[in-house]
């Protein structure tokens, strides 16, 4: 649910340790909206510390959310590639710490550091795996079974992120979440 890359964080805490590129540290508090979609920016970032979810609005204000970003995972990189506006926006869910770079700084790295450019690669092909499967069992099983499958891989869910964000995550409206927890509650112990 929560995504990580311990490998990619540990890699970039090294650059930025190092000095020898020109990486910030940036702090934001929660639920601060750092990158909005289709908006042009000049960062990549990466997660050091805190959760973040990465969504698409429709033209009607829903969210559906395309993943929940933890430690070592990028965003920005995209539009590195891809010259063109952001697909999603991403949101601070708890308080959150990143190592940014620009654009240009990101492009050197990745033509004068192979194992930093193997790194991303993985990453970006890790986000496309990732996103089939999961969009695949949320059509294809019930709310119920969706909500246990969260539970095992993050139990403290419920705790750190908000109702609405699960509904939107799954795909469901919140009157729907809550009636699954609360049937969930009254079969099992999970709750």
């Amino acid at each position: 649910m929560i995504r990580t890359n311990p490998e990619l964080t540990s890699y970039v805490k090294k650059l930025f340790v190092s000095g020898l590129y020109e990486i910030v540290e940036e702090k934001f508090p929660s639920k601060h909206r750092i990158i909005e979609q289709d908006r042009r920016y000049n960062k990549v970032y990466f997660i050091t510390e805190g959760i973040t979810k990465c969504y698409i609005s429709d033209e009607n204000g829903r969210e559906f959310i395309q993943e929940f970003l933890g430690d070592g995972m990028e965003f920005g990189e995209l539009e590195v590639f891809s010259k063109k506006y952001t697909i999603c926006s991403v949101e601070s869910i708890t308080p959150l710490k990143v190592l940014s770079i620009s654009h240009s700084g990101f492009n050197e790295l990745l033509e004068t550091d192979s194992h930093f450019n193997r790194l991303i690669m993985k990453a970006l092909a890790d986000k496309i795996r990732y996103k089939a499967p999961r969009h695949s069992y949320q059509h294809s099983y019930p709310i119920e079974d969706n909500i246990i499958q969260l539970k095992k891989v993050f139990p403290e869910f419920t705790e750190v992120i908000s109702k609405r964000d699960i509904a939107n995550y799954i795909g469901v409206t919140v009157r729907s979440l809550n009636r699954a927890l609360k049937e969930l509650k009254t079969k099992t112990d999970l709750y």
